[in-house]
C-alpha cells in the first residue's frame, strides 16, 4: 500500500530542500531498500518538469568493490563521477543501511585513499550543486535504534516531515547571536573546551541539505581550540563504532585521542594533517530526536546536543581546514546525559540542553514541536 508520507517527503526534498525548477537534471542515488522513496521522487520530479536520473546500489556489491579497489581504479572512477556531477543540477543521496558493519573489514588505508581521491567530487557536490542527504528506514537502522521496523518507520517519517519553515524562523535568533560571538566555552562531565568562532559565518539548517534536520553550525577558528571534550554518544565511522571518545586539544590540534579502540581511532586521525583539526561546531535543536541511535544523520540533530567535528570544514563556514574526513561526534547536554553548559562570550546561553536567553527559548522543545 502506498504511504502518503513518502509522497510528502518527496515533495519536501524536491521543493523545499532543492527548490528544483523546470528543466533541471536531478540525480537520485540510493541503496536498493530505498526504492519506494525513489519511485515517489521520480514521479514528483517529472511533475515539476525536471529530469530524474537514478543510480541504485547494493551494500554487498559496494563492499566487494571497495575490497578490491586500487588507486588506478579509483582515479578512473573519479573521471566518471566528475563528468556525471558536472552534468546535473541537483543531487539526492538516500542512505539505506541494513548492516552497519558491512564495511568494517575494509582496510582503513582504502578508505583514506578513496577519501583523498574523491575530494573533487565531494567539493563539487557540496559547494556547487543543490544537494540533500537522508536515511531511509531499514531493518538494520531499526535494530540500531532498538525499535521494531514499523515503529522506526513511523518515527523516521514523522521526524522527516516536521515543519521546517517554522524551525527556520526559530533558528534566526541563534544564528544572529553566533554571527557576533567570539569566545565559546563548552562544559559537561569530562569536558571543558574553549575556542573562538569570531569571523566564521553561522549557517541555519532546517531541511535544506539534511533530512531530518535541526542544527545551526559554524566552525572554530582553526588554531583556537583548547581543552578536552568527552563525547557521550557512540561515534560510528565506516562500520566501526567508537565509544567513550575523549579528545584533548592544544592550539587547535588534537594532541591526545582515546576511546575503547584507541589505536584505530588514532589511525583515522592520522589520515592527513587536517584530520586532527576541527571543521565544524554545531548546536542540535530537533525536538523529536532525543536519543542516539548510532546514525549520525539523526544523532547530530538531537535536541540539547552539540557536535564538534574533526576534519574538513564546509565552505559555508570555512575556517581553512581541509581533510579527507569529516567526522561528526555528538555530546548531549541534557540532565539524563550528565548535563552541561554553553557560554558565548562568558554569557550562559544553554544549560542542561535548554536555552536560557529569552530570545532563544523558541528553540526549546515545548516551543518547537
Amino acid at each position: 500500500m502506498r504511504d502518503e508520507r513518502l509522497t510528502t517527503l518527496a515533495k519536501t526534498l524536491l521543493t523545499h530542500s532543492l527548490k528544483v525548477e523546470k528543466g533541471q537534471k536531478v540525480l537520485i542515488t540510493s541503496f536498493l531498500a530505498g526504492k519506494p522513496l525513489v519511485k515517489e521522487l521520480v514521479q514528483e520530479t517529472y511533475k515539476l518538469g525536471a529530469f530524474p536520473y537514478v543510480q541504485l546500489a547494493d551494500e554487498e556489491i559496494s563492499r566487494a568493490l571497495m575490497m578490491g579497489s586500487s588507486r588506478e581504479h579509483s582515479e578512473a572512477q573519479l573521471k566518471w563521477d566528475l563528468a556525471r556531477i558536472e552534468d546535473i543540477d541537483a543531487y539526492i543521496s538516500i542512505q539505506c543501511k541494513n548492516n552497519d558493519a558491512e564495511f568494517s573489514e575494509v582496510p582503513s588505508e582504502i578508505f583514506q585513499m578513496k577519501a583523498e581521491i574523491n575530494k573533487p567530487v565531494q567539493n563539487m557536490i557540496i559547494n556547487d550543486r543543490q544537494w540533500v542527504l537522508l536515511n531511509y528506514p531499514t531493518t538494520g537502522l531499526a535494530q540500531m535504534a532498538k525499535m521494531s521496523l514499523e515503529k522506526f518507520t513511523d518515527f523516521v517519517l514523522d521526524v522527516c516531515n516536521v515543519d521546517y519553515k517554522a524551525m527556520a524562523e526559530a533558528q534566526k535568533p541563534l544564528h544572529a547571536l553566533m554571527e557576533k560571538t567570539d569566545k565559546v566555552r563548552i562544559t559537561a562531565p569530562g569536558t571543558d573546551l574553549t575556542f573562538s568562532i569570531k569571523g566564521i559565518p553561522a549557517v541555519m539548517c532546517a531541511g535544506e541539505n539534511n533530512i531530518p534536520d535541526g542544527e545551526v553550525f559554524t566552525a572554530p577558528v582553526k588554531d583556537s581550540v583548547n581543552g578536552t571534550i568527552t563525547y557521550n554518544t557512540p561515534c560510528p565511522y565506516h562500520g566501526t563504532t567508537f565509544n567513550n571518545v575523549k579528545l584533548t586539544f592544544k592550539d587547535g590540534k588534537i594532541v591526545e585521542a582515546t576511546s575503547d579502540n584507541t589505536e584505530k581511532l588514532n589511525e583515522i586521525f592520522n589520515t592527513d594533517e587536517g584530520a586532527r583539526y576541527v571543521g565544524e561546531f554545531a548546536i542540535g535543536v530537533n525536538p523529536l530526536i532525543q536519543h542516539p541511535m548510532g546514525d549520525i544523520l539523526f544523532d547530530e540533530k538531537i535536541g540539547g546536543s552539540i557536535h564538534f567535528t574533526p576534519g574538513r570544514a564546509y565552505q559555508d563556514a570555512y575556517n581553512g581546514n581541509e581533510s579527507g574526513i569529516h567526522w561528526d561526534m555528538v555530546l548531549i547536554q541534557r540532565p539524563e546525559y550528565g548535563g552541561g553548559e554553553i557560554y558565548f562570550d562568558d554569557v550562559l546561553i544553554r544549560k542542561d540542553g535548554l536555552f536560557v536567553l529569552p530570545e532563544l527559548q523558541g528553540l526549546n522543545p515545548e516551543n518547537l514541536k
